[in-house]
């Protein structure tokens, strides 16, 4: 089977084909969600549903760490590639990694990091994958 550039690299900017959405998020002073491994695992299977993915089993989502270091790690699996996200406890911060090479409306995740976690401020970038 024969495979185009435009069948593989389907997210077209600028009238360029890229392979993949990469978002790279950071949040500081966040909510009380962000010390739930259950909340961060309802995060991650919602977010999903929210930019239309696939998951790609259950996300796996631990505590660990000491002191200024402790937080909470998770990653979500879906079928164009992975979400991530990892958290400290101390400083209320969030980091999320969402790559993938189906498109998805950045605006969507940044909508619900703020419902879910209330930060007192974001940054991100989008970084095109060639």
């Amino acid at each position: 089977m024969s495979v185009t550039k435009q069948e593989y690299k389907r997210i077209l900017v600028d009238g360029v084909h890229y392979y993949g959405k990469h978002l790279v998020l950071g949040a500081t002073g966040c909510n009380e969600n962000l010390l739930s491994t259950t909340a961060i695992a309802q995060f991650l299977r919602e977010l999903v549903d929210r930019i239309d993915m696939v998951a790609y089993g259950e996300a796996l989502v631990a505590r660990f760490g000491q002191g200024i270091e402790e937080g909470i790690s998770g990653v979500q699996l879906i079928e164009t590639s992975a979400i991530m996200v990892h958290t400290n406890d101390m400083a209320r911060d969030l980091y999320l990694d969402v790559f993938s090479c189906k498109g998805y409306n950045e605006f969507d995740v940044l909508a619900f990091v703020e419902e879910t976690f209330a930060p007192v401020q974001m940054n991100y970038q989008i970084l095109l994958r060639q």
